[in-house]
């Protein structure tokens, strides 16, 4: 269960910062404004609060209110994760508790319950999930591990993304490969029968006669070529394919 990770002593800390597809994903937060400005002034203040003085707010609502947005804005998807982290360090610092973390992932789990239903009913909330839950992986760590709770529902999602019927959609093939990216190390690390049974997948799908685009084969290409070098882009393929993608 998502919402009953338990661990004595259990510290979180953020990832270290990496790049990746040519941004940079910092580990802790900067003192950037986050990008918050597509909230209503209400709920603002809200998150603003949360982040200063947690103890003053429902942070179980607070967790509510960053979930519904980050399964309907995919900027914010991909920065939630350094809110979260943020909040969940407040609250530690103050009051010793974890209502917020706990309030996240048990909202985590009900989506990943009705992911099925999420992506029948909106393609966009579903790549906008699957992006969220990877960041929430790639920033919150116990023990300065990722949380064992949420590998196998990262890897379930990614699994279904490597189906037929995703990497016919290019909004699928695109969030599979940028996930890959950011968290597929750490996820082989975590468990890499795992990984090797989503390669079949991908490797499947990248020779699947028809239904996949020129775009979607140079994505799943790039990615296979990017685990076989160890979760690292040559220069040359980093030129080979980014050219590609931008031409």
């Amino acid at each position: 269960m998502l919402g009953q990770q338990r661990q004595a002593g259990a510290v979180l800390s953020p990832s270290p910062v990496k790049s990746y597809q040519g941004w940079q994903v910092m580990g802790e937060p900067s003192r950037e404004e986050y990008k918050i400005q597509s909230f209503d002034a209400e709920t603002q203040q809200l998150l603003k609060t949360a982040l200063k003085d947690p103890g003053a707010v429902d942070l179980e609502k607070v967790a509510n209110v960053i979930v519904d947005h980050s399964l309907q804005d995919s900027v914010f998807s991909k920065e939630a994760g350094r809110m979260c982290y943020a909040i969940i360090q407040a609250e530690s610092k103050q009051a010793g508790q974890s209502v917020f973390r706990r309030g996240l992932l048990n909202r985590l789990q009900q989506e990943y319950q009705a992911r099925e239903q999420l992506r029948a009913r909106s393609l966009q909330g579903w790549v906008c999930y699957v992006t969220f839950i990877c960041n929430i992986f790639d920033y919150l760590r116990v023990n300065n591990m990722p949380m064992m709770a949420l590998v196998n529902p990262v890897y379930d999602c990614l699994f279904r993304l490597a189906q037929p019927d995703s990497l016919s959609k290019e909004e699928e093939v695109d969030c599979l490969v940028l996930q890959l990216h950011r968290v597929g190390e750490q996820l082989e690390k975590m468990n890499g029968q795992r990984m090797d049974e989503l390669f079949v997948l991908i490797r499947d799908g990248f020779l699947l006669p028809t239904g996949l685009s020129s775009l979607a084969q140079l994505l799943l290409l790039e990615i296979i070529e990017f685990r076989a070098a160890g979760w690292k882009t040559t220069p040359a393929a980093h030129k080979y394919y980014y050219s590609e993608v931008s031409d």
